[in-house]
């Protein structure tokens, strides 16, 4: 099995809560690691184990809380009211904020201002999971073996650092 070319088989046994989930996103993240340059087994050690992080193993593409703490956050480009809510993280590594919600759907070529649910759907979740990777520099750091760092640039702290280094862990045994 080549770096850049995941099985579902391999999948499972990094996400193993993903279910039958696996197969409806296997094609669509093997498109976007793909697509992104997360093309080596460390790369996609790192990317895999932060998106098993950030998305339940793929259980979640919207955040869980209501977005409401994001509201007025400048910092997000949350300045119209409502954006709290309207723009709180959706795909697989919670894209967050009107800013980043702008800059995605011009990457991708969709109008995620108008629908940010968009996110919500499997090959949207993927490629903007990917595209946030790539546009902060995630494979250097991968690259490096620095997932304290990729942790920080994803959620902002070290949120769950100790479940993405076990994941991370999990993923290089399966894609070695």
């Amino acid at each position: 099995m080549s770096a850049t070319q995941l099985s579902v088989k391999q999948l499972l046994a990094i996400m193993p809560l993903a279910g039958r989930r696996a197969g409806l996103f296997l094609a669509p993240l093997n498109a976007a690691m793909a697509q992104f340059g997360i093309d080596t087994p460390l790369r996609q050690a790192s990317f895999l184990a932060q998106v098993a992080h950030e998305s339940g193993q793929l259980l979640w593409l919207r955040e869980l809380a209501s977005g409401a703490a994001y509201e007025g956050r400048s910092d997000l480009g949350n300045v119209v009211a409502g954006d709290g809510v309207r723009f709180k993280g959706r795909g697989l590594l919670q894209i967050t904020g009107r800013a980043n919600y702008a800059a995605c759907g011009v990457a991708l070529g969709l109008d995620l201002l108008a629908a940010p649910q968009l996110l919500e759907q499997p090959g949207a979740a993927c490629r903007s999971a990917g595209w946030f990777w790539q546009s902060r520099g995630l494979n250097r750091l991968a690259d490096a073996g620095d997932q304290e760092r990729i942790t920080r640039r994803i959620n902002g702290g070290i949120n769950g650092l100790a479940e993405r280094l076990a994941l991370y862990q999990v993923a290089r045994k399966v894609l070695a």
